[in-house]
């Protein structure tokens, strides 16, 4: 166990080993909030990696270059699985990157406590998911995936606020609008297994969602600026392409997420 939650962090998103990443999550996890855990800091504990560990697959393409996905048929469920579990790879990477990258910043103890959580969930979430490849006669790596998520994350490195904007409330909110017609729609085809899958994982991300908005508005308050408009200019600053529509606007307000952050931006790069 690492002595610290920073290098735990670090030790997390550094390591090439998707098991290790998932047991190191739940270890450190426990840990936390057992309260065995110091919280450390980068100047003492090293700075997060640039780059998260990956195994050798999947390949890695351009967003562009990727197959287009669908649950119509086993080929078609089984590469919408695959991307779903690069994405939660990519979650939990992000999510301890977040907390070890900007420990340097004066936060709560809960600002922590939330943040672990969401760790863990998302370290959950990809297990499930790997779990249900399995089932299916498939693994993680067997299918191409794409590097955008962490690339969208590259460039907030230096602001907690413009990773908590681009992340939780961009990014996260997405699979807010896009997760209950797939919901819908493995359940019309009869794949309960991924439903319930994707059940759970929509469940969570409310919650993902809720921190980030928790968490952006006391960073605007600390710094005495209004939050839709600090949004606005983190999403036209950090983000490339625009925020589509349909929203699922219900979800997003209740995790804090009120139309004045989103739909202002859609109207202009929708």
């Amino acid at each position: 166990m690492p002595p610290t939650l920073v290098s735990a962090a670090r030790a997390i998103v550094a390591s090439p080993d998707t098991s290790e990443k998932v047991r190191l999550a739940y270890a450190v996890s426990k840990a936390w909030f057992q309260r065995d855990l110091a919280l450390g800091s980068p100047t003492k504990d090293g700075t997060m990696p640039d780059r998260p560990g990956r195994p050798d697959k999947p390949v890695l393409l351009t967003p562009r270059d990727m197959p287009k996905r669908s649950l119509t048929g086993r080929s078609g469920r089984l590469a919408l699985i695959h991307s779903l579990a690069h994405i939660e790879l990519n979650a939990v990477d992000l999510t301890w990157d977040l907390i070890g990258r900007f420990a340097n910043v004066r936060l709560p103890r809960s600002y922590y406590d939330d943040w672990v959580r969401v760790g863990l969930e998302e370290a959950k979430h990809f297990s499930m998911l790997q779990d249900r490849l399995a089932k299916l006669d498939a693994a993680y790596g067997d299918m191409p995936a794409h590097d955008g998520l962490w690339e969208a994350a590259q460039s907030t490195g230096n602001d907690l606020a413009a990773r908590l904007a681009i992340i939780p409330l961009v990014l996260e909110a997405r699979g807010l609008d896009i997760t209950p017609p797939m919901i819908e729609k493995a359940r019309g085809i009869g794949d309960e297994d991924t439903a319930r899958c994707l059940d759970v994982i929509y469940r969570d991300e409310k919650n993902h969602v809720a921190f980030g908005a928790k968490w952006f508005r006391f960073l605007c308050d600390r710094q005495g600026i209004r939050p839709e408009p600090a949004f606005h200019a983190f999403v036209r600053k950090h983000f490339r392409g625009a925020l589509k529509p349909p929203f699922n606007d219900r979800a997003r307000s209740e995790a804090g997420l009120t139309p004045g952050f989103y739909k202002p931006l859609a109207r202009l790069t929708g």
